[in-house]
């Protein structure tokens, strides 16, 4: 057994003696469903574009080139045939088997929902919402994905806009109450799939009082060194993997 099976046993024996598990994630665990992250080698924000991703995602840039915004949102964030991967299913187990109280994450996909997560608190929105600017009428990604250009409203013919966090916006507040609450009374905290650079939600780890923080990620993060458990490898891989000893 490599060091690498070693901590993956440890954690899958942490889990089975745990009934109050918080799992904090970010875009590694959507890589393996073929969304790209942004900061990796081969993240958005090493792709070329006339602007850069993280200028495009802005709330200024939505509102003043709001056609140049859907095309690279359509093109690049609005990946609708994306499937669950072993991280997420392996997640979604865990609830199933009441030891996992609740799913934070930065991606707007909505992969932990399909996977059957149910306890998911999506602090950066997700794409699955979109809204109309003036009357509020609700519509669902295809509507967006599908419609030329800027999409509109079809009752009031308003910009829609959609319900994600944009650079320059605030966090919903209600959202990360109830995260740092989740956190500050885990058992286990799981971090995994980011490389908790983006504040304020990379914050929210100091709130955990435990002694059992786990990190799962293939490159190194600023908290390696406060990590009680720290694994290099596949997200999927550990989860699925961990899940299944903690089921002996």
């Amino acid at each position: 057994m490599n060091e690498t099976d070693k901590k993956i046993q440890t954690l899958g024996e942490w889990i089975k003696d745990s009934d109050n598990i918080v799992f904090f994630g970010g875009a590694g665990v959507s890589t393996e469903s073929g969304i790209p992250d942004f900061r990796s080698k081969d993240g958005l924000y090493n792709q070329k574009y006339k602007y850069p991703p993280e200028t495009i995602i802005s709330h200024s840039f939505f509102c003043n080139n709001v056609s140049e915004f859907y095309r690279f949102y359509k093109d690049k964030m609005l990946l609708l045939d994306a499937k669950p991967n072993r991280a997420h299913i392996a997640l979604a187990d865990l609830e199933k088997d009441g030891r996992l109280r609740a799913v934070i994450t930065q991606n707007i996909d909505g992969l932990h929902y399909d996977a059957g997560s149910k306890n998911v608190y999506e602090i950066h929105g997700s794409v699955r919402r979109n809204y109309c600017v003036s009357c509020g009428k609700e519509f669902d990604a295809e509507y967006v994905k599908n419609s030329e250009n800027v999409p509109s409203c079809d009752k009031c013919g308003h910009l829609i806009k959609p319900d994600v966090v944009l650079y320059e916006e605030g966090l919903d507040s209600r959202l990360l109450n109830k995260s740092v609450e989740a956190i500050t009374y885990a058992d286990i905290l799981i971090v995994g799939g980011t490389s908790l650079s983006v504040y304020p939600a990379s914050g929210l780890i100091d709130y955990y009082r435990g002694h059992k923080l786990v990190l799962i990620n293939k490159s190194a993060t600023s908290f390696d060194s406060r990590a009680d458990l720290l694994i290099a490898d596949s997200i999927g891989y550990v989860l699925e993997k961990a899940y299944e000893i903690s089921k002996r």
